[in-house]
């Protein structure tokens, strides 16, 4: 099933604050296996200018996730969710996400394409502060494997 291409442009309201924690932090960056002190440490990262520990750069992904399956499970977009699978993603920062902050997430569909039989799904989340400060923009590109006769 083809997605709505009537979804290009649409944006999502922003999300309820997420609460950047140094817990949080910390167990991400061990998870993934960064033991950069800035991300641990808060007397190293404040001695490198920021006021607490900062996080991975990857971590602003777990920031978006919870705009991209809003935007993923609505009804009316048309995605199959069992036949999705991961493109790619990638980031612009303006600074660190760092512990502290309090950050809302403004979701855009950019594109919606075919390709090779696959619906692809590219959305951009704005990641900001209350304040409005914008911190990083991350975009990200989910693919719903098309149906084959071997899958149908």
């Amino acid at each position: 099933m083809a997605l709505n291409q009537a979804f290009i442009g649409k944006i999502y309201p922003a999300t309820a604050p997420y609460e950047v924690g140094r817990e949080k932090i910390r167990e991400f960056a061990t998870a993934i296996g960064d033991f950069n002190p800035a991300y641990h440490d808060p007397v190293i990262a404040q001695s490198l200018g920021y006021r607490d520990v900062i996080a991975p750069p990857t971590f602003a992904f777990t920031i978006g996730i919870g705009a991209l399956g809003t935007v993923m499970f609505d009804p009316e977009l048309g995605l199959d969710f069992s036949r999705v699978v991961h493109g790619e993603e990638r980031f612009a920062f303006q600074r660190p996400v760092t512990a502290g902050d309090s950050l809302l997430v403004v979701t855009t569909i950019e594109a919606v394409r075919l390709a090779a039989g696959n619906d692809i799904l590219t959305t951009r989340f704005d990641i900001s502060t209350e304040d409005g400060e914008l911190v990083v923009t991350t975009w990200a590109v989910t693919v719903a494997r098309g149906i084959t006769e071997e899958s149908a």
